[in-house]
C-alpha cells in the first residue's frame, strides 16, 4: 500500500514517499544553495502590497534567504514546533496580523508542498504524521497539540495517522536486522528527546524483508538539540552581552536582571524581540550599565535582528565540539563582533543536568517495557544531537559500543513513517491524538 510519511521536526522537516514496493523515496527540494531532502522548519513574513492579504511569505531554506537578503522588513520565525503544546502561546504578532500555530503551520505545510515536486501531489489515503512522545514545556498539553496538528494537517485531505517519531526511525531499521530482536530507538530532535523499544520478529515470509515489529513502550524527555544551543548562549555568548554584570541605581550597584536575556532562550522569541519598547528598555540599561559596550552588543543583536546568525554560529561550535576538544566561537554582524574559545569539557560539565535528564528517559523507557539494560539487542541513535560525543557515551556506559548503531541521523525518521503507513498493521503503530507517554 503506498504511504507518505511526513517528520515535521522541531528545526527540520522531511517527507517520505512509498509506493508499496517497499521502497522509499525521499522529496527533494531544490533549495537555493544545492538540493536536499530537509526541509528547515522555518517561516518569513514581509509586506507587500502586491500579495493578497498585504503579507507575502516563505518557508524553508527560502525563507533563510529571503530573511538574510532583507533582515530589517521581515519577521523571521524558526522552532515555531516547540509552542504547539504552549497553553501561553496565543498567536505571533507579524506586522498587523495575528497568527495562530495552525495559521503558521499550514502556510508552512503549504510551501512545503510546493518545493516539494510530486511527493505531496495525488497523495494516498495513508498520511503518516511523526509527533513527539513528549512535547516542549514543562506543562505541555497534549491534547492542545492534537487539535493545533489537526488543524494544520487537514488541509491535506486525508485522514491523518500518528505515530510517535522514535517509532517511525524503529521500522526503518528493523529492515537492517537479520534476526529477531529487542531494539531500542533514541530519537534526538530539536526540541524533544524520544525512545522507543520495539520487538522485532521473524520475516513475514521466507525470503522476505518484511518483519512482523510489535512495539513496546515509549518515554520522552522535553530537552534535546535546542537546549544543547542554549547552554551554549547562555555560558559562553550572553556574558559577553552583558549577563552576570551590573549597573547603577542611585547610590547602588546591582546585577542586571535576568529578564534582560529571558527571550534569548529561544530563537522564535529572539527573533520577535525587536520593538520600540524593547530597544527604549535596553538603551536606558546601557546609560545606567557599568559596562555599557556589553549591552551595545546586546542591542545591535535585537536591532539588526542577528539572532538567525548567532544561532547558526552556535551551531557551528556545537558541531565543532563532536569531533574536535577544542573550538573558537566567532561571530560578527552589523554593529557585532564577538569571540571566544571553548573546550569539549565546558560544554559537557553546562549540559550535565541535561544528559542526567536523557539518563532519566531512558530509565522510564526499560521500566515501561518491563525490561533491563541486557535485554536490548540493538540501540539505535538517531537525530542531529546524536553525534554529540557525550551523549553518545551515555548509551556506552548502558549498553556497550557493539549494540550501538546510527546512520540517516535526519532523515531516518520520515522513511520510517512511510514503511509504516504501508504496513497492513498500521494502528498498532499509531497514537491517540491527545496522548503523552
Amino acid at each position: 500500500m503506498s504511504a507518505v510519511g511526513i517528520d515535521f521536526g522541531t528545526t527540520n522537516s522531511v517527507v517520505a514517499r512509498t509506493a508499496g514496493d517497499g521502497v522509499v523515496r525521499l522529496a527533494e527540494f531544490a533549495a537555493p544553495d544545492a538540493a536536499t531532502s530537509v526541509f528547515r522548519s522555518a517561516l518569513c513574513f514581509w509586506q507587500d502590497d502586491a500579495v493578497r492579504g498585504g503579507l507575502a511569505h516563505e518557508a524553508g531554506p527560502w525563507a533563510i534567504a529571503e530573511f538574510l537578503g532583507f533582515p530589517q522588513g521581515s519577521r523571521f520565525l524558526q522552532s515555531f514546533k516547540s509552542v504547539a503544546a504552549s497553553t501561553t502561546f496565543e498567536h505571533a504578532q507579524i506586522f498587523t496580523k495575528r497568527l495562530r500555530f495552525e495559521d503558521l503551520g499550514r502556510t508552512f505545510l503549504d510551501h512545503l508542498a510546493a518545493h516539494a515536486g510530486d511527493a505531496l501531489k495525488n497523495l494516498p489515503e495513508r498520511i503518516v504524521v511523526g509527533r513527539p512522545v513528549r512535547y516542549v514545556g514543562s506543562r505541555p498539553d497534549p491534547a492542545l497539540a492534537a487539535a493545533r496538528y489537526g488543524a494544520m494537517f487537514a488541509g491535506l485531505g486525508r485522514e491523518i495517522h500518528y505515530v510517535y517519531e522514535p517509532l517511525g526511525a524503529a521500522y526503518g531499521f528493523a529492515s537492517r536486522l537479520s534476526q529477531p530482536a529487542t531494539l531500542l530507538v533514541a530519537d534526538f530532535g530539536g526540541g524533544t528527546s524520544d525512545f522507543s523499544i520495539v520487538r522485532v520478529g521473524a520475516p513475514d515470509a521466507p525470503g522476505s524483508a518484511t518483519r512482523r515489529c510489535t512495539p513496546l513502550a515509549s518515554a520522552g524527555v522535553g530537552i534535546a538539540g535546542d537546549r544543547f544551543d542554549y547552554r551554549i548562549m547562555d555560558k559562553l555568548v550572553l556574558p559577553l552581552l552583558g549577563k552576570g554584570g551590573s549597573y547603577r541605581s542611585f547610590d547602588k550597584v546591582l546585577e542586571i536582571p535576568a529578564g534582560h536575556f529571558a527571550d534569548f532562550s529561544d530563537w522564535s522569541r529572539l527573533a520577535l524581540m525587536r520593538s520600540k519598547r524593547t530597544l527604549d528598555q535596553l538603551g536606558k540599561l546601557r546609560h545606567a550599565a557599568t559596562d555599557p559596550a556589553a549591552i551595545d552588543r546586546m542591542i545591535a543583536v535585537v536591532e539588526n535582528e542577528l539572532g538567525y546568525g548567532l544561532y547558526e554560529a552556535i551551531g557551528a561550535v556545537k558541531r565543532a565540539l563532536s569531533s574536535q576538544t577544542h573550538a573558537s566561537f566567532t561571530f560578527a554582524g552589523e554593529g557585532l563582533s564577538v569571540s571566544a574559545d571553548v573546550s569539549r569539557a565546558d560544554f559537557e560539565a553546562w549540559i550535565a543536568p541535561d544528559l542526567a535528564e536523557l539518563d532519566d528517559g531512558v530509565d522510564r523507557v526499560l521500566a515501561r517495557a518491563g525490561l533491563d539494560a541486557g535485554q536490548i539487542d540493538h540501540v539505535f541513535l538517531t537525530g542531529g544531537s546524536s553525534l554529540i560525543p557525550a551523549v553518545r557515551a551515555l548509551f556506552e556506559r548502558r549498553f556497550g559500543e557493539g549494540r550501538l548503531a546510527s546512520g540517516d541521523e535526519l532523515t531516518s525518521i520520515a522513511h520510517g513513517l512511510a514503511l509504516v503507513g504501508s504496513a497492513p498493521d498500521l494502528g498498532e503503530w499509531t497514537v491517540d491524538d491527545g496522548e503523552e507517554a
